[in-house]
């Protein structure tokens, strides 16, 4: 993939995450993909990524990427981003953020992200 390429297809698969865009999420990851997390340090498969993100849309349903930077890489992409999003007592929340996925042929191999426990532990109150 080239440079351009890529950062188009960070902007779908963030873009997806953010309208709640299930199809289209799990369209980007290759079948074996490994997802983690620095909170908990274990490797999950798609299907509980996607779990996950089906509660994020059900318990933040106005949230927001706000991307701070970007990068392509050779084998995939950085994202550092603040994930803005109002909790279920209407609390203003955001939680800062950074990815580094890897991509072979046109999907996503591996996303390890980088969480700030602090902030992301607001959620437990709600399931998460």
């Amino acid at each position: 993939m080239t440079e351009q390429e890529i950062l188009d297809f960070a902007a779908k698969f963030v873009g997806a995450i953010q309208s709640g865009d299930v199809a289209t999420v799990r369209a980007c990851y290759a079948p074996d993909a490994k997802l983690w997390h620095n909170t908990d340090n274990i490797e999950q498969t798609v299907d509980q990524n996607m779990a996950v993100l089906d509660w994020f849309i059900a318990k933040l349903p106005d949230r927001n990427y706000r991307v701070v930077r970007r990068e392509a890489l050779k084998d995939g992409f950085l994202q550092q981003h603040v994930l803005e999003a109002t909790l279920p007592d209407g609390t203003p929340w955001k939680m800062s953020a950074c990815v580094v996925v890897r991509i072979e042929n046109g999907l996503i191999t591996r996303l390890d992200e980088y969480i700030d426990s602090a902030e992301s532990g607001a959620l437990r109150v709600f399931g998460r």
